[in-house]
C-alpha cells in the first residue's frame, strides 16, 4: 500500500508499509518524539535493537504497520496487531502515534482509517486499543471513533520510567469504527475540498 493525502491545511503525506529498509527513519522519527509522548510507549523505542525486532515482526505475518512520511521523515506511525491465538482471531490490536508538528491535521484520523482498512482487509470484527489512564488525548480521539472503555486494570503497567500506571482497554466493533470514520469525513469541509 502507497498512497499520497492532503492534510486538513494543505500539506501533502505518503501513507505506506513500513519495511526494514526504514530502520533509521524509525529511530529519527521516535528520538524527536517529546519525553511525555515516549514515556507512556510499551517499548523503549529509542533502543535501535528493539525498534529493528519490531520491524522484523511484520515477517511473521501477524503485525502490519504504516508510516506516514513528510518528505523523507516519519511523521507518524501505525500498526495492527493480530493475535495468533485462535480464539482470539477475530480481533486485532491497533496502535498510532503522530509526531506534534503534524497532530490536529487529520493525519491520526487518516492513520486510523489506513489501518481500519488493514484490518477489514484480514476479516477483523472487533479492534481493541490499550493505554495508560494519563493518554487523555488519546481516549478522547478513540472515543470520538466510537470505542468504549471496556476494562481498567489499576496499576497493571509500568511506564518507560517505571512508574506503576492503570491500563485501559478499549473496544470497537469494526462496523462501528468505520461508520464513526465516514461520518467525520463527510461532515468536514477538509473531504469535500480534496
Amino acid at each position: 500500500m502507497e498512497k499520497t493525502e492532503t492534510l486538513k491545511e494543505g500539506t501533502k503525506v505518503l501513507i505506506r508499509n513500513l519495511t526494514i529498509n526504514d530502520l533509521d527513519r524509525m529511530m529519527k522519527f521516535y528520538r524527536s518524539l517529546p519525553a511525555e509522548d515516549k514515556k507512556y510507549l510499551r517499548v523503549d523505542v529509542t533502543n535501535g535493537d528493539v525498534v529493528a525486532q519490531r520491524i522484523k515482526l511484520i515477517e511473521q505475518g501477524n503485525v502490519f504497520r504504516i508510516i506516514a512520511l513528510h518528505g523523507d521523515d516519519v511523521v507518524a506511525d501505525g500498526a495492527l496487531e493480530l493475535p495468533s491465538e485462535e480464539w482470539k482471531r477475530h480481533q486485532g490490536e491497533l496502535r498510532a502515534i503522530v509526531a506534534r508538528p503534524f497532530q490536529r491535521k487529520g493525519l491520526g484520523m487518516l492513520m486510523m482509517r489506513e489501518l481500519y482498512f488493514l484490518a477489514a482487509e484480514k476479516n477483523v470484527e472487533k479492534v481493541v486499543v490499550k493505554m495508560m489512564r494519563p493518554q487523555v488525548a488519546a481516549r478522547t480521539i478513540c472515543h470520538r471513533l466510537g470505542f468504549r472503555e471496556e476494562y481498567l486494570l489499576p496499576d497493571y503497567v509500568k511506564d518507560i520510567a517505571g512508574e506503576t500506571q492503570d491500563l485501559i482497554i478499549m473496544t470497537c466493533n469494526l462496523k462501528d469504527l468505520w461508520k464513526e470514520i465516514e461520518h467525520i469525513y463527510s461532515d468536514s469541509d477538509w473531504e469535500r475540498c480534496r
